[in-house]
């Protein structure tokens, strides 16, 4: 079972690696694991909105966990992303995941038909939580899910019909709520950040670790920036989110974080290959301009 200490640092929510016909390349993960541990990297959160979940199958994000599992060999802490619009498939993944020795479990909410109270949310959940002995984090994020209810609300009424979850990962940029989380009942629940452009104002509220798919190739930069805020250097820190802010600035630009981001990947030597339709295929004109606007903020000295 997941160890009961509460995660701390930076988690990757990696890519998929794919063949230039998409299907998934796992043989990658293996030097892709050590890239992160190298960056300082503390865990990964796969199969998750940048793993492109929603556009693989139940088998193929078995694979992908298996790999991450064995690939990682304790080094990183495992999460593994299990959400589904099907409660069932849902189930399957979790157990599967529990069955590989990973570390923990998350989960979005339905996006299809979506829980409309609190009481919906945790008796979608409920089920999927209480299928295995692991930690269980509630995966928010409602620009994707369409399902914006209040976290607080959801923890303290989940927290009784489910024993194992521990957290939130907080994709929102609702700073009030997130506050409102990381107070609940003696800050009992972990709140995993999630948006990477905003990550000191989630340090300055008392977050102590965080999600996001810019820590694939820009870990150092936000490991600079904890040191930074530990060691109370807010100008430095301030300097480095704006510099990482530049970075999102630039994968909007290519079509978002899992386009973009992808595609960087593949720049730094990690081959994580194309996205799945609707995610159009990176041109090799828009590599060449992609790789320009990151030499004009020097990115590639700034990720060494």
């Amino acid at each position: 079972m997941f160890n009961s200490k509460k995660l701390e640092g930076l988690i990757a929510a990696p890519f998929t690696p794919m063949r230039d016909d998409t299907t998934i390349d796992t043989s990658v993960i293996v030097s892709y694991a050590d890239y992160l541990m190298e960056t300082g990297v503390t865990g990964v959160f796969i199969c998750g909105t940048t793993g492109e979940s929603a556009s693989l199958t139940t088998e193929e994000r078995k694979r992908i966990a298996e790999a991450w599992v064995k690939s990682s060999s304790g080094r990183l802490k495992v999460i593994v992303h299990v959400g589904s619009n099907c409660a069932a498939e849902a189930i399957t993944l979790a157990r599967h995941a529990e069955q590989i020795g990973a570390d923990a479990i998350g989960a979005m909410a339905p996006y299809f038909f979506k829980p409309q109270t609190v009481a919906e949310l945790v008796d979608w959940f409920t089920p999927i939580a209480n299928s295995t002995s692991l930690p269980f984090y509630y995966y928010n994020m409602p620009s994707m899910s369409g399902v914006s209810l209040p976290v607080a609300d959801f923890l303290a009424a989940g927290k009784k019909k489910m024993p194992t979850l521990v957290g939130v990962k907080f994709t929102h940029n609702n700073l009030m709520e997130m506050s409102e989380c990381l107070m609940l009942e003696n800050s009992r629940y972990e709140v995993l950040h999630g948006y990477d452009e905003i990550l000191l104002c989630g340090l300055s509220l008392g977050v102590k670790a965080a999600v996001g798919s810019t820590y694939n190739y820009a870990a150092r930069v936000y490991n600079r920036l904890l040191a930074a805020f530990h060691s109370a250097d807010l100008k430095t820190a301030a300097a480095l989110q704006l510099y990482s802010v530049k970075i999102v600035e630039i994968i909007i630009k290519y079509g978002g974080g899992v386009r973009g981001g992808k595609a960087i990947m593949n720049l730094i030597g990690i081959d994580c290959g194309p996205c799945r339709l609707p995610l159009r295929p990176f041109s090799a004109t828009e590599y060449d301009a992609l790789k320009r606007d990151l030499e004009s903020i020097d990115f590639f000295n700034h990720i060494k």
